[in-house]
C-alpha cells in the first residue's frame, strides 16, 4: 500500500484515474456486465484498489458467479474493505468500499458459495491486478 490512504479531492482523482475508473470509484457507477478486464481472469495474484493500491481480494477467493463481474468469497484481509447500506436503483443493497480511500468497489450479496456464503461483486475498473511475482500496468 502506498501513501494515498487519505481522502483526496475530485480534481486529484480526475487526474489520476481514467474516465471509467473515476466514474466507478468516485461516483459509484457500475461497468456493464462482461465488459471489465478481470471478470474472466484466472491468474494467481492479488486484486488491489486502483485508487490507493491497497490489497483487496486474493485470486484464490475469486469464483465465476456468471454475473459478468469479478466475484470473490471474501476480502484479502480483515478491514481492507468496508460496507454501507445502498438504497439506489430502487433496492436495498450493501455497497463495498475501499477502507483506505473510500473508493466504490461494488456490492456484496449473500448468495455466494461456501464457506462464506458471500459474493463480493466488484467492478474491474476499481481494481488493479498484481500477478504473483509481477505487477499489471494500468
Amino acid at each position: 500500500m502506498n501513501d494515498e490512504t487519505t481522502l483526496k479531492d475530485n480534481a486529484y482523482w480526475r487526474k489520476k484515474l481514467t474516465g471509467t475508473q473515476y466514474d466507478v470509484t468516485r461516483r459509484g457507477a457500475t461497468e456493464p456486465p462482461f465488459s471489465g478486464k478481470y471478470h474472466d481472469q484466472h491468474a494467481a495474484g492479488t486484486y488491489a484498489c486502483v485508487c490507493c493500491g491497497r490489497a483487496l481480494f486474493a485470486s484464490g477467493d475469486k469464483f465465476d458467479s456468471g454475473t459478468g463481474w469479478p466475484s470473490y468469497t471474501r476480502p484479502a484481509t480483515d478491514g481492507c474493505v468496508r460496507t454501507r447500506r445502498d438504497m439506489q436503483m430502487w433496492m436495498v443493497r450493501t455497497e463495498v468500499l475501499c477502507a483506505a480511500c473510500d473508493a466504490h468497489l461494488g456490492h456484496v450479496f449473500e448468495d455466494g458459495p461456501q464457506p462464506t456464503g458471500l459474493r463480493y461483486c466488484i467492478n474491474s475498473a476499481a481494481l488493479r491486478f498484481e500477478a504473483d511475482g509481477a505487477a499489471d500496468e494500468n
